[in-house]
């Protein structure tokens, strides 16, 4: 648990940036508010403080009639761009879905630099893509076991303690992407993603060294007496005890229909169709009206209500999150509480940043001692329905052509499928399930570096054209 303390420090600071932006957003629209009902109120107190440096700060972040967004959606036709986009982005898909990312950190730079996106519809057709990737890995996951225990390759009492939650992040995210400028955004990206990738690949040297340890052990077993057994940290290598005492081989895969915990997914439905059906209405509302706010809210119930349902079934131990490996037989108060909170945390990041939920709940399901491989599938399944949630919501606000969103989807469905077989054959092979922590790692990095550059490049061009770079309006 001390990596998984050091992670929830890191992220709670993060946690804390987020919750001042959005403030700064709260206060942003009341005071836009304000000047629309009372301008002759404020004229001439701005007149007298015109000098003051705060106020020029103030005037950078709002102005009342200010907006610095306009969507561009280039046409749809076969030209060098969109061959390009399809390579990046099959590679992108690929690599992500090992990992459990997404892969939105590389699918947002190709969208804007390479087809001619603006930043915003780019996060909202990276959604697309990720949600694509996900369906396609989760089905490729839905027959697989674990590699050391007799249980299914994703645990779905992690998932359901935490997605609901995450779910919940995801709509507070997308709305802080409609206030949220650029420059906030690359921010946030460059720190989260930087931060992310190292505890990762230091997470995937641990790893490697520890594989390396168990093949000596294995082969030093095998010399002395004979008849030790290769190392295999993979589907086919573990065995399980028979009621005679013999062992057998577990299997690698099982029917769909025996290896998935039905009641689970089923609570996991319920949850993306509350949650549907409250976005859908809402969208039949004002912007900032009491429905619109009340319709909002009624998202808490059903998010912390399911979690917290989970939650008890685990504290009394009538459910259990095996996947670790350990023995215990619940969890406690504390813990719940944590994972709770980075499943919203990560919902946030990704409504926010575009990037799937993964980027975050990878890393941590590693510092919980999960292997890489149950890892990347348990939080690859969560991020399949965060991931449609947010492309329902931004489909909602219009935020993205559909032709190209369609296409694109196709791309990256097939990308993860043909990723997650290739990869599964290399690590079978290499006897090194350390590989999946490395690709996460790496595919992390080059978010932050792809993203970072372009927000950087994106902002200073803004300040040679003195562009409006402020919060944008919620209500408009």
């Amino acid at each position: 648990m001390e990596g998984l303390g050091g992670n929830w420090k890191i992220l709670r600071s993060l946690a804390v940036i987020i919750w001042s932006f959005g403030l700064a957003a709260v206060f942003v629209s009341a005071e836009r508010n304000f000047k629309k009902q009372g301008p002759s109120l404020i004229h001439n107190a701005v007149d007298e403080s015109e000098s003051n440096h705060l106020l020029k700060v103030a005037n950078f972040s709002w102005q009342s009639n200010g907006s610095g967004y306009q969507h561009v959606w280039p046409e749809m036709q076969f030209n060098w761009q969109i061959v390009v986009a399809s390579i990046i982005g099959f590679f992108g898909a690929a690599f992500g879905s090992v990992g459990g990312v997404g892969g939105g950190g590389i699918f947002i730079p190709m969208l804007t630099l390479v087809i001619g996106f603006d930043s915003k519809s780019a996060t909202a057709i990276s959604k697309c893509m990720i949600m694509g990737a996900a369906v396609s890995t989760v089905y490729y996951n839905l027959k697989l076991r674990h590699p050391t225990i007799d249980m299914p390759i994703i645990d779905y009492d992690l998932v359901l303690l935490i997605n609901p939650m995450q779910m919940l992040g995801i709509s507070i995210g997308v709305a802080l992407n409609v206030l949220f400028a650029d420059w906030m955004v690359t921010v946030l990206l460059i720190v989260i993603l930087l931060v992310i990738s190292t505890k990762a690949f230091l997470r995937g040297v641990d790893t490697w060294k520890g594989e390396t340890n168990l093949r000596k052990e294995a082969a030093k077993r095998q010399e002395d007496n004979g008849d030790g057994a290769d190392y295999k940290p993979l589907p086919g290598g573990p065995v399980k005890k028979t009621e005679n005492g013999t062992t057998s081989t577990l299997k690698e895969e099982v029917s769909v229909l025996e290896n998935v915990c039905w009641k689970e997914f089923g609570l996991l439905c319920f949850v993306w169709v509350a949650f549907l059906a409250v976005q859908i209405t809402k969208n039949q509302t004002a912007n900032c009206s009491t429905a619109y706010w009340v319709l909002n809210f009624l998202q808490v119930p059903v998010s912390v209500g399911v979690s917290l349902y989970e939650a008890v079934r685990l504290y009394t131990g009538q459910r259990v999150i095996a996947s670790n490996g350990e023995s215990e037989t619940n969890v406690r108060v504390g813990q719940m509480f944590v994972y709770c909170s980075f499943g919203v945390l990560a919902g946030v990041i990704g409504g926010l940043l575009g990037l799937g939920g993964g980027f975050i709940m990878g890393p941590v399901f590693l510092e919980l001692g999960i292997p890489p491989q149950v890892s990347s599938a348990t939080a690859t399944f969560g991020m399949m329905f965060s991931s449609s949630m947010s492309v329902v919501e931004y489909y909602l606000l219009n935020r993205f052509p559909v032709p190209y969103a369609l296409y694109l989807v196709l791309v990256a469905t097939i990308a993860a499928f043909v990723g997650q077989d290739v990869v599964r054959r290399v690590v079978d092979i290499l006897g090194r399930a350390s590989v999946i922590i490395f690709i996460l790692a790496s595919t992390i990095f080059i978010s932050a570096i792809s993203l970072g550059g372009f927000g950087i490049v994106n902002m200073i061009g803004k300040i040679q054209r003195h562009e409006y770079m402020g919060f944008e309006n919620l209500c408009t």
